[in-house]
């Protein structure tokens, strides 16, 4: 008798997903004939437009196609899915924000890389970081030796097609002794990299000079200096569109005599994005502080400042001043 009750609700299921096909066909011979449609009565805004309300619908129905199958599932969920159909994509994505999206968000809003390094930020692809075999969580420490040579990053997208997208790392808690507060420091600046829903590696030990802006340059804190967070940011290009490297790199000069120009200290990812029009799509963060490792990871990279100690300024108490003990006779 179960067995029988599963075929009678298999073939319930094999008639919704036959219906739900009948769906696709009819609203992609819709999306055909409204592209041949020129010129547009209401307008080329109005048919892009429509054109896009009518291809979110048809993924929809490409999604609710195959949402109830059993075998979709078991191979989801077995970690073989394909992530080139729409239906992984969204059990990928639902997965990802029940649990690890809210973690992520926590700690970047918690540690306050938002709004230290960007004022909002609404991630909607998966960003994973590993130093060789080691797997790094959000916000976790990492020792200096480990963090010594480049990672590689797993970014995950759910939505369909290829994109070129540019990767920044940047140091939220350089100390800037002289002004008395915190700078900023960017690790790593690469643009011009391709991923896609099956193409999510990305090694920063990029050395093609039509991506890298800035090579890795390790993790590393000032012995004295309080921890420093490191946030990872991936944004999106727009439309397409490629960065021209040797022209970022370039020093732009202002009507009101300042200039800007890509560098490593005080680096200020707000202006870099504005500048090149780019959307934040996926962040993580990690931390690193001073240890018995860094002093040597400074040598080997050429980074001065390894022989000195920060220490706090010492506040000096205000001079106590005894009452006269008469007045209270």
């Amino acid at each position: 008798l179960p067995y029988q009750c599963f075929q009678e609700a298999r073939k319930i299921l094999q008639a919704d997903r036959k219906e739900k096909i009948e769906q696709i066909q009819v609203q992609r011979s819709k999306i055909a004939r409204l592209q041949a449609q020129e010129p547009y009565s209401g307008g080329a805004l109005e048919k892009e437009r429509r054109l896009k309300s009518m291809q979110k619908h048809l993924e929809d129905l490409k999604i609710l196609a195959d949402i109830n199958d059993p075998m979709i599932k078991k191979r989801f969920e077995d970690g073989d899915g394909d992530m080139g159909r729409p239906i992984y994509r969204y059990l990928a994505d639902r997965r990802w924000r029940s649990y690890k999206r809210l973690v992520l968000m926590q700690r970047i809003e918690q540690m306050n890389v938002i709004p230290d390094i960007l004022p909002n930020m609404d991630p909607i692809a998966e960003v994973n970081l590993s130093f060789g075999r080691r797997n790094v969580q959000p916000g976790e420490f990492v020792d200096s030796r480990v963090s010594e040579l480049p990672g590689t990053l797993n970014v995950q997208v759910f939505d369909k097609g290829s994109r070129p997208v540019t990767v920044a790392i940047v140091d939220a808690d350089v100390p800037d002794v002289e002004n008395d507060r915190f700078n900023y420091r960017c690790h790593f600046l690469a643009a011009n990299i391709w991923i896609a829903p099956k193409q999510t590696k990305i090694h920063l030990n990029i050395r093609q000079k039509d991506k890298i802006l800035l090579p890795w340059l390790p993790a590393y804190a000032q012995k004295g200096s309080p921890y420093h967070r490191l946030g990872i940011f991936i944004l999106e290009q727009p439309e397409g569109k490629t960065i021209d490297v040797a022209e970022a790199m370039k020093e732009r000069f202002y009507k009101d005599g300042t200039s800007w120009k890509v560098q490593r200290d005080k680096f200020v990812l707000r202006s870099f994005i504005d500048r090149h029009s780019l959307k934040p799509v996926g962040v993580t963060m990690f931390r690193t502080q001073w240890d018995e490792g860094t002093a040597g990871v400074m040598q080997r990279a050429g980074i001065a400042g390894a022989d000195v100690e920060l220490r706090r300024k010492r506040i000096e108490p205000l001079p106590y001043k005894k009452k006269d003990g008469a007045r209270y006779r």
